[in-house]
C-alpha cells in the first residue's frame, strides 16, 4: 500500500519562497519515480518536476524556468519541492505524484499510480 501525505503550502508573497514535503509510505522507495504537479482553478494538472534513482531530475522549465529544485531523501522516505522567487501564475494546489512502473521520469499524469491529497499554494501581497 502506497500513501502519499503532502505538506508545506500556505500562502507567500511574490518573489517568496516555499518548501513543499511529501511523505511516502511503500517500500523500495528509493527505486520509486517520484513528481510534483500542479492544478490551479480550472486549468488541467500540470506537471512541475521529477525524480529518479538513477537520472537528473526533470523540470517543467517553461513553468519553474530555473525556480524550483526536487529533492528527496530516500532514507525518510521523503521527497521536497523547493519553489523560490515565487510569481502571481505559480498559485494552485500541488500534489505528490509516484509510479513504480518505470525507471525514467515521465511529464504525464497518467504514468503516476499514487496521488497525494495535495497542498495549496497562494501567493499574495
Amino acid at each position: 500500500q502506497v500513501q502519499l501525505v503532502e505538506s508545506g503550502g500556505g500562502l507567500v508573497q511574490p518573489g517568496g519562497s516555499l518548501r513543499l514535503s511529501c511523505a511516502a509510505s511503500g517500500r523500495n522507495f528509493i527505486n520509486w519515480i517520484m513528481g510534483w504537479f500542479r492544478q490551479a482553478p480550472g486549468k488541467e494538472r500540470e506537471f512541475v518536476a521529477a525524480d529518479s534513482r538513477y537520472y537528473r531530475p526533470t523540470y517543467n522549465e517553461d513553468a519553474v524556468k530555473g525556480r524550483f529544485t526536487i529533492s528527496r531523501d530516500n532514507a525518510k522516505n521523503m521527497v521536497y519541492l523547493q519553489m523560490t522567487s515565487l510569481e502571481p501564475k505559480d498559485p494552485a494546489v500541488y500534489y505528490c505524484a509516484a509510479t513504480r512502473q518505470r525507471s525514467t521520469t515521465s511529464p504525464s499524469v497518467q504514468e503516476y499510480d499514487y496521488w497525494g491529497q495535495g497542498t495549496q499554494v497562494t501567493v499574495s501581497s
